[in-house]
């Protein structure tokens, strides 16, 4: 894999440290400091760090342009910017590119020996050197965005990935995926209240309270995709996006139009040909042709590690009858889940499971 379709202290090893960035970010100065930190730990110097120069104004933005620096590729350039500036942990960021955690700090060890061998100079692109950037700029923002999405207590990686999607917007307001990603979070975030119970328990789709939707965000993000379609150059992030806005029409679950949802899938997986894709088709096929249709697609698949995987798997063979298989699914589900509300949900036989 590339990277995702889809936080930096990643060489800051000390607890001190950490505790220190920690600090930083809730003082005045604390772009300027961490992006000085973040450029450190990669052994540049000085005259290395990013000035307040090109077009790039925002200063957390213009630190995630520098370290998506095209010389690694894509997958460092991603797992790199968030482990130095998103404030992820390597087992975040390994979970992000579905990688066991020796693994990816494997990776990232070999990233940072590159820029410091070959002596790589960490600045801030100039205008023409953003296009060659923004594929993984954009899986940076998607991804602080989902850490923030999974975990009850870092929410404010949410509102940060949706600020710096509204900044992309405005620096490149032409290109469709830089509109997509941030169609894509809209839709998202107006459905995030309906996600949680009071409790800290998750709620399925199915069972979410779509009275509390935020219909104004909604409207945003519906406005943003048939934006995306009249300009007829679809990538990943519109394709999701307009997959959100499909949900976000239905009424109930009931009403939703899963025939085009599987439509979109298949356009989809022909631009981000992923496993992880590839499920989420398969569960939309389930919901438009039955789950015998969709369990043949999933058992296809090389997830093994991934737990929507066995979750979904054991949805389709619960609705199928076969309740002992889907036990078993279940609690393979629930061994591989990263957080308490998941494996309290589906230890729970995760009743009415949809992505």
């Amino acid at each position: 894999r590339d990277g995702p379709p889809p936080n930096p202290g990643g060489w800051i090893t000390t607890t001190a440290r950490k505790r220190a960035i920690d600090r930083l970010r809730r003082e005045s100065r604390e772009r300027e400091l961490l992006g000085r930190m973040a450029v450190s730990s990669l052994g540049n110097d000085d005259h290395d760090i990013p000035e307040e120069t090109g077009p790039v104004q925002d200063d957390r933005l213009r630190l995630i342009f520098t370290c998506c620096h095209p010389a690694l590729s894509t997958e460092a350039q991603v797992a790199l910017t968030l482990r130095l500036l998103g404030g992820l942990s390597t087992e975040e960021v390994a979970r992000s590119f579905l990688l066991a955690e020796p693994t990816m700090a494997q990776r990232l060890v070999r990233a940072k020996h590159k820029i410091k061998a070959a002596r790589i100079p960490y600045r801030v692109p100039a205008d023409h050197e953003l296009p060659d950037r923004l594929r993984a700029v954009l899986s940076v923002v998607y991804l602080i965005y989902n850490a923030g999405l999974n975990s009850p207590t870092e929410r404010g990686l949410c509102a940060e990935a949706i600020r710096l999607g509204r900044l992309l917007s405005t620096l490149m307001p032409d290109e469709p995926e830089v509109a997509g990603l941030l169609a894509l979070l809209v839709l998202t975030e107006a459905r995030r209240a309906s996600r949680i119970r009071a409790d800290g328990s998750l709620v399925v789709l199915g069972e979410q309270d779509r009275s509390r939707w935020d219909r104004t965000a909604i409207e945003e993000g519906q406005r943003i995709v048939r934006w995306c379609l009249r300009r007829n150059q679809p990538g990943p992030y519109q394709l999701q996006a307009a997959i959100n806005a499909v949900h976000a029409d239905a009424a109930t679950v009931e009403d939703t139009d899963w025939s085009q949802i599987v439509a979109l899938y298949d356009q989809l997986l022909a631009v981000a040909p992923t496993p992880v894709v590839a499920l989420n088709r398969a569960v939309a096929i389930g919901e438009a042709h039955g789950p015998e249709a969709a369990l043949a697609l999933v058992h296809e698949l090389d997830l093994e590690n991934y737990y929507p995987f066995h979750a979904t798997r054991a949805d389709l063979l619960r609705r199928l009858g076969r309740e002992s298989e889907a036990a078993a699914a279940y609690a393979r589900a629930a061994a591989l889940a990263p957080t308490d509300a998941e494996r309290d949900f589906l230890r729970r036989g995760g009743r009415g499971h949809r992505p």
